[in-house]
């Protein structure tokens, strides 16, 4: 159980931080190398491709970690996390631009990773008691 619940921590780590890399880099690329243009780098679908991805890996890694440790407060930012991505993916673009859906986009998966490196410190602290 304890591989599990620390393979689904870095699953969700690596996954918001390709999501913040993809934000942040995607438009660079494809402005640089025009054939990246034809990729679905800056189609929606990759974006709800990343978000039902990492919403069930930090669900599950979240809800098994914390059970374990019961650091309740790291399950909550978690979800104010989660919350922002499903959020900015829903009504981002209606309602506050392009840049604010990315905007948005980023706070979420910058509160994701740093939420799932503190579980992963709390796992370790576990292990070394």
């Amino acid at each position: 159980m304890k591989t599990v619940r620390t393979f689904l921590d870095k699953a969700a780590i690596s996954l918001s931080l390709l999501c913040i890399i993809h934000c942040l880099l995607a438009p660079i690329v494809v402005a640089v190398i025009p054939f990246m243009a034809v990729l679905p780098l800056e189609n929606e679908f990759f974006h709800q491709l990343l978000v039902w991805l990492v919403l069930p890996t930090s669900l599950i890694g979240l809800t098994l970690s914390c059970k374990k440790h019961n650091q309740w407060n790291i399950a909550i930012w978690g979800l104010v996390g989660l919350s922002i991505v499903v959020f900015a993916l829903i009504f981002g673009h209606d309602l506050v631009g392009q840049f604010g859906e990315k905007l948005l986009t980023l706070i979420g998966s910058l509160m994701i990773a740093w939420v799932h490196i503190q579980n992963y410190r709390q796992y370790r602290l576990e292990v070394c008691q």
